[in-house]
């Protein structure tokens, strides 16, 4: 495949299941596919970290790299590739060798380039490893972070503090340790450009970041915080915030949400599309009737 030079033109190209694809393969498609900018590997389980940066020293115009379940690119190998391509986007679903280490060399000049970082379910992926992340790339503004439970608020808050051209997108579902002094810190920093902000699961998040994103968030127009310790009083501090226009709003499983926040919820809904209230145990039947009613261009869940 590599010694085809029919695959020049080629720029986008997805490999799964493919276990007699290596390090020396990968090599040798970013010598021959040149063009390539997209590049997409799915349970290959002998490219290492070495094979990536060969690869990414080879392919030079590469943009969107998605690794899943390969599970020897380690740390290191990620590294590697930011310091050799010009990477606009990295995703990381399930890489079981993606560990905190201590790297002994010195950190290579930040990847100024990403603007979108995806780490999903790697368990290995810690505090470490985000610290690394923080001062690499410091252009980031999309940020999918779900998953990763072992990091804490100070894990986190150097890689906010470094995120130079304020970040659009960030999803930290399933932190179970994230708090609202963190939430605070995210509204400060990045309030002025924050877009998408998903907390589902989030156990520790209460009224007290809803708070903070309703005096703080300009251009937010999606939020999650399902399974939340969210209450009636959240609800009210969203609703009085004259500046939201959330259109996409989420309290799926939040049991302190009640019948009292129906006025709440029906002015917030003047620029909803899309409201979920699952398995929010505390809101009738009734009361969503009353919603619906009101809010007849908003898609509601319950």
């Amino acid at each position: 495949m590599g010694n085809a030079q029919g695959l020049r033109k080629l720029v986008s190209l997805m490999i799964t299941s493919c276990c007699g694809v290596t390090d020396v393969s990968l090599e040798a498609i970013g010598k021959v596919c040149i063009n390539l900018k997209q590049m997409c590997l799915r349970r290959c389980c002998f490219v290492s970290g070495d094979g990536l940066v060969a690869f990414a020293k080879s392919a030079g115009f590469l943009e969107c790299l998605q690794l899943e379940e390969c599970n020897r690119v380690t740390q290191a190998g990620i590294i590697g590739v930011f310091s050799n391509c010009g990477l606009k986007s990295l995703t990381l679903v399930k890489c079981m060798g993606v560990k905190d280490i201590s790297l002994g060399a010195p950190l290579s000049s930040p990847c100024n380039s990403l603007k979108s970082l995806s780490i999903r379910n790697c368990p290995g992926f810690g505090t470490g490893s985000l610290a690394l992340v923080s001062k690499l790339c410091p252009q980031l503004q999309h940020i999918d972070l779900s998953g990763l439970c072992g990091i804490t608020d100070a894990g986190l808050l150097p890689l906010l503090q470094n995120c130079e051209a304020g970040l659009l997108k960030l999803n930290l579902s399933g932190w179970l340790s994230l708090t609202d002094e963190i939430v605070l810190a995210l509204t400060r920093l990045h309030g002025a450009t924050l877009e998408l902000l998903n907390l589902d699961g989030c156990r520790r998040i209460t009224d007290a970041s809803l708070v903070a994103v309703a005096d703080n968030c300009v251009f937010l127009s999606d939020l999650d915080v399902s399974r939340c310790a969210i209450t009636d009083a959240g609800v009210a501090a969203l609703s009085h915030a004259e500046q939201l226009n959330l259109q996409v709003l989420s309290f799926s499983g939040c049991p302190g949400i009640t019948n009292k926040s129906l006025t709440f919820l029906k002015k917030l809904g003047k620029t909803l599309v899309g409201l979920n209230l699952q398995q929010c145990n505390s809101i009738s039947t009734q009361t969503v009737e009353l919603l619906m009613e009101s809010l007849w261009r908003c898609d509601i869940l319950f």
